[in-house]
């Protein structure tokens, strides 16, 4: 997005904005996207240690998930230690991390997440009904927070969920300490700057929570269905195939990473979603009439989200403009060629799904935000094979929430279609962020009208 003034959403139709060259200086998916133009799918960046190999394009994304077994995960996301922790299914390799993935997994199964519906509902309707027509709002940070405490709710349970504001404090200190280059984390860390000493002592509120938490599981015993059937519970509770259980530790990482992702990324595309819907000339009335045609002014059950096709479009073309991570990192553990190029052991890579999913040999028309390329019976429709379109990446590392992820943006969009009219001030929209692409000052809307939950 350059930094313009969003236009008039009554004027003519018009595709996501294009980035102007200028932009390229502070914003580093346009700088790789002009890189992959020019040089190809593989493209250095930087010198010794701090310098990084880009592998770019569908084929490069399916070169790097067929070939697995080049590739370590945990040292390309080191810098991300100081929030998810050393043990996160983020940041494990191997064994570990199958180990870790299959104690998680069944917690964010598609018959689970059907019963977080009602969660997911309920706080959008508590976001919108303190809102009033006339008034602005920046609905990134009205929304962020209703998904933060949505996720605690439904993933956590009740005694987690009270404490959701606490939550939103302490990680976002720990959130601004990684977002930036993963280079100055590390130099943060070894010069111990007021930033790094600020994230320790929220890292360590957090930490005094959740071990808190796990005490309490212990003592109350029961097994990994336990009270509500949450996360947290069968984590505590749950065992491998060699009846191992996961360490204090393990099961603080991995409740700190799904919190964070549960609503770090979420809220991100969410904020890109609406602003799709608003300055897309004709979408939000189109998924607006869907809605209400579908569901009227009722909540969204398990069943009805099939039936929203168009908004289901909107979601996926969302996520492929807007992906939630704009670069997925590796460390190659061996030499190996990969377009003509020869890559050393050691050598840091990253592939990149914004660079994919923008490129015109792949999508047609790649910078117009069109819904219905994802509607099957549209001439234009082409299934997109797993390396071409990747928004919670793939292989044995895809993102483990990206169906609860997707399932509330749909149905928090609903809501809001159902029960709000929203305008698009004029503003400076521009994304930023290397955790997640999110708009960089917010996003203000004008609630033109609302209606009673």
């Amino acid at each position: 997005m350059t930094e313009t003034q969003v236009p008039d959403t009554a004027g003519p139709h018009r595709a996501v904005p294009r980035f102007r060259e200028r932009t390229v200086r502070y914003f580093p998916g346009e700088l790789l996207s002009a890189l992959h133009r020019r040089f190809g799918p593989v493209v250095k960046v930087g010198a010794g240690r701090s310098g990084f190999t880009y592998l770019l394009g569908p084929e490069a994304n399916k070169f790097v998930f067929a070939n697995s077994d080049l590739f370590r995960w945990r040292d390309a996301f080191e810098w991300l230690v100081p929030v998810d922790g050393p043990t996160s299914i983020l940041l494990s390799d191997g064994d570990e991390h199958r180990r870790r993935r299959r104690l998680v997994q069944p917690t964010m199964h598609h018959r689970q997440i059907a019963g977080y519906l009602d969660t997911m509902t309920d706080n959008a309707d508590q976001a919108i009904d303190s809102w009033r027509p006339g008034q602005v709002v920046d609905v990134y940070a009205a929304l962020r927070t209703a998904i933060r405490r949505s996720t605690l709710q439904a993933l956590f349970g009740p005694r987690l969920a009270g404490d959701a504001r606490f939550f939103g404090d302490h990680v976002q200190v720990l959130l601004d300490l990684c977002d930036g280059l993963p280079q100055t984390v590390t130099w943060k860390r070894r010069l111990r700057t007021p930033e790094w000493r600020r994230a320790m002592v929220a890292r360590a509120r957090i930490d005094e929570r959740i071990h808190t938490e796990i005490a309490h599981l212990r003592e109350a015993g029961g097994g990994p269905g336990g009270p509500g059937g949450y996360v947290l519970t069968s984590l505590v509770h749950g065992r491998d195939e060699n009846g191992a259980a996961l360490s204090d530790l393990e099961i603080r990482d991995q409740a700190v990473t799904l919190i964070v992702a549960g609503y770090e990324t979420t809220s991100a595309a969410m904020a890109w979603a609406i602003y799709s819907l608003l300055s897309t000339p004709g979408v939000w009335e189109r998924a607006q009439h869907e809605v209400r045609e579908v569901l009227g002014h009722r909540p969204p059950a398990a069943e009805d989200l099939k039936h929203l096709g168009y908004l289901n479009g909107v979601v996926q073309e969302t996520l492929r403009l807007y992906p939630t991570v704009m670069v997925v990192g590796r460390k190659a553990a061996r030499d190996f060629e990969f377009g003509g190029r020869r890559v050393r052991e050691g050598s840091m890579l990253a592939i990149s799904p914004y660079v994919t999913h923008r490129l015109p040999e792949v999508w047609p028309d790649p910078l117009r935000f069109r819904p219905e390329r994802w509607n099957p019976a549209d001439p234009g429709y082409r299934k997109p094979a797993l390396h071409e379109y990747l928004p919670f990446g793939a292989g044995p590392h895809r993102c483990i929430g990206a169906t609860m992820a997707v399932t509330e943006l749909t149905v928090m969009l609903a809501r809001l279609l159902a029960r709000t009219s929203l305008r698009l001030p004029a503003q400076r929209i521009r994304p930023s962020s290397m955790i997640s692409m999110r708009p960089h000052h917010g996003l203000r809307v004008e609630v033109v009208a609302r209606t009673p939950a």
